[in-house]
């Protein structure tokens, strides 16, 4: 139950997301991409530091197959099949069929956040708590991500908040599919190694890579501190 709890408190952080953009007319850009460069540089250190050794621990040498599955996955559902996306608010036009495409490719990306929580805390309730900051880190800017795209195809702002919560619900069932079923219990957490480091490096670090200043790069390096932080006041 506690995993259950925990992807609860994350599916609200897309819920939160799309009140962001719902409850206001424009977010700075640049506060966007500093949330997003902290988040980034948390979820790179946990899928490098954390879910990858365990991954290749539980299941060896084939877990690294599993965790590139993983990789390739969010590839294909969030850009390959997907021909608009990004993590930040919408600021123009898109048709409905983008950002239903685009809902779909996140439903199975939280999905799989749920069973990186569950798959986590079946190793450790420190790794567990660490997956969850990272997944909720991210949780925010898809929320606001999903919310902005659907606001932007033409869709009420209730219907922007509906999808947020679609992600959550989808959060939850990974949760208790991860518990139900053998294969997502055993490979759960390569496939989520392999999944959070997308997110992180190629998802996150592209929406503020090349911006002026030092700004960004305070962020990123301070996310990853932050992240070895609770690494070592968690004992993990």
């Amino acid at each position: 139950m506690t995993d259950l709890l925990y992807a609860v408190l994350a599916a609200a952080g897309n819920l939160v997301g799309a009140a962001a953009v719902t409850a206001r007319p424009r977010w700075s850009p640049r506060t966007l991409e500093l949330l997003l460069a902290l988040s980034a540089g948390f979820l790179v250190v946990v899928s490098i530091a954390g879910l990858l050794p365990e991954a290749i621990e539980h299941g060896g040498e084939r877990a690294a197959l599993i965790i590139l599955a993983g990789f390739l996955l969010v590839h294909l559902t969030q850009h390959a099949l997907v021909g608009h996306f990004h993590f930040g608010e919408e600021t123009h036009h898109v048709s409905r069929g983008v950002s239903t495409s685009a809902l779909a490719g996140l439903l199975l990306h939280t999905f799989v956040d749920g069973v990186a929580i569950a798959s986590a805390f079946a190793v450790s309730a420190e790794l567990g708590v660490l997956v969850f900051a990272a997944v909720f880190l991210h949780k925010v800017p898809e929320g606001l991500a999903i919310a902005s795209l659907w606001i932007a195809s033409g869709r009420s702002r209730r219907a922007a908040m509906g999808a947020a919560a679609a992600l959550g619900v989808a959060t939850l069932l990974g949760v208790v599919f991860t518990d139900l079923v053998d294969p997502l219990a055993q490979w759960g957490l390569a496939l989520s190694a392999g999944v959070t480091l997308y997110v992180g490096a190629s998802n996150l670090i592209p929406e503020f890579q090349g911006k002026p200043g030092w700004g960004h790069n305070i962020a990123f390096f301070a996310g990853c501190a932050i992240s070895v932080a609770v690494r070592l006041l968690l004992g993990h």
